[in-house]
């Protein structure tokens, strides 16, 4: 193809940037589209056009235009997700695969704004259910129970093997077991308020208990709680008190049953599921910068501020490319003599002013960020405290 199909001229029309871009990602963006010319005529007059000749066409700014957009995008990205990763950790539904389509395919690349967030505790509640759930007053895992039925003078029983049915093959973790004699209270000898056969009646009605005495009233809490560890006390010193050992999920009860067909109900958890990393409830959800949602910036969206920046970097883009167009031949003769290029230049001059921008904009985003606020935060309130340390104090006179 002949050398003059490359050289630059301004586009007429607005719309001639669509379809020209490598992705397309912003082609149906109107603020995008719209200011495609200015774009060009910035980039061209920055290179010396007309004066000088440009030796690439408005496709190329058009590609630069849209990767300075993108680089934008991905850096503001980047800024949320470092505010608010663990905010979406494992709540918010991910994206994967080799595009994120407006139209669900994966040639055209979606575009969308950021919503602000709102901060919790993230990924501390996910820690959190570990605690309750050694602890048994939460967490995220199935607690199952069972039970044994006791055999006359039969102290021990394997675990596992009750709940083979149920898990096959599936190692338990013993977490509760209820063996505990009658409450302590039951057994108040209250010569005033019944017998022990009126005790029995109120077994037999489901409140065993309760106690039947009504004196200790008239007396503190602390003059029933007295009594009920000596009760205890003497259970554990004088008898054989309710207890159990857990050894290799076999459980040996104390005392030795003495009748059979009473039951002693456990709780467990399953090995397989406290050792899994995962839970249901966060299949598919975010688990690492690479897959939370976060799209490309729409154009149209992004203040004067961000655009201003997107124009020196298509310009560094553009410096960059032209450098290297020009480097291909080191000089051009001409009749008399000839003439050297300045691709080498232009490439350093572009990457220069490309870190540069991309240094300005890093460093202004850390100044944003939420661990930086937190401080500016700290540093006004203790030079307000230093203010009003020093103000005089009012004296009062009463």
């Amino acid at each position: 193809m002949p050398k003059a199909d490359f050289i630059y001229s301004d586009p007429s029309l607005p719309g001639s940037i669509v379809g020209n871009t490598p992705y397309g990602t912003y082609d149906n963006d109107v603020a995008f589209v719209s200011e495609s010319i200015q774009v060009c005529k910035f980039v061209s007059r920055r290179l010396g056009h007309p004066v000088m000749q440009v030796e690439f066409g408005s496709g190329s700014i058009y590609a630069m235009y849209e990767e300075a957009v993108s680089e934008y995008s991905t850096h503001i990205n980047h800024y949320n997700i470092k505010n608010w990763l663990w905010e979406s950790y494992g709540t918010e539904d991910r994206v994967s695969g080799s595009g994120y389509g407006s139209d669900g395919s994966s040639s055209v690349m979606g575009t969308g704004s950021f919503q602000p967030q709102s901060a919790h505790m993230g990924s501390t509640f996910l820690l959190s259910e570990q605690y309750g759930e050694a602890v048994n007053i939460g967490g995220g895992l199935t607690l199952y129970s069972s039970s044994i039925t006791l055999t006359e003078d039969v102290q021990v029983y394997d675990l596992q093997t009750v709940v083979q049915a149920s898990h096959t093959s599936s190692r338990i973790e013993i977490q509760r077991v209820f063996n505990q004699g009658p409450a302590a209270i039951t057994r108040f000898y209250d010569p005033f308020a019944g017998s022990f056969e009126q005790r029995q009646m109120l077994d037999s009605f489901g409140m065993g208990n309760v106690a039947p005495a009504v004196s200790f009233v008239l007396r503190p809490i602390s003059y029933d709680i007295a009594r009920a560890q000596s009760i205890e006390t003497n259970d554990l010193v004088r008898k054989s008190a309710y207890s159990f050992e857990v050894v290799n999920n076999d459980i040996r009860i104390f005392p030795r049953p003495t009748d059979s067909g009473d039951k002693i109900y456990f709780q467990y958890y399953l090995k397989s599921d406290k050792g899994s990393t995962t839970r249901s409830w966060t299949n598919n959800k975010v688990s690492d910068p690479s897959n939370i949602p976060y799209k490309f910036l729409t154009y149209s969206e992004i203040n004067a501020a961000g655009r201003q920046w997107i124009r020196k970097y298509t310009l560094a883009l553009s410096k960059e490319l032209l450098g290297i167009v020009r480097s291909k031949y080191a000089s051009l003769p001409l009749p008399n003599g000839e003439v050297s290029m300045d691709g080498e230049g232009l490439k350093a001059e572009g990457r220069e002013e490309k870190s540069q921008l991309l240094d300005d904009l890093k460093e202004f985003l850390d100044s944003v960020s939420l661990q930086e606020r937190s401080r500016a935060e700290q540093d006004t309130a203790e030079a307000q405290q230093q203010v009003l340390n020093k103000a005089p104090l009012k004296i009062y006179i009463g």
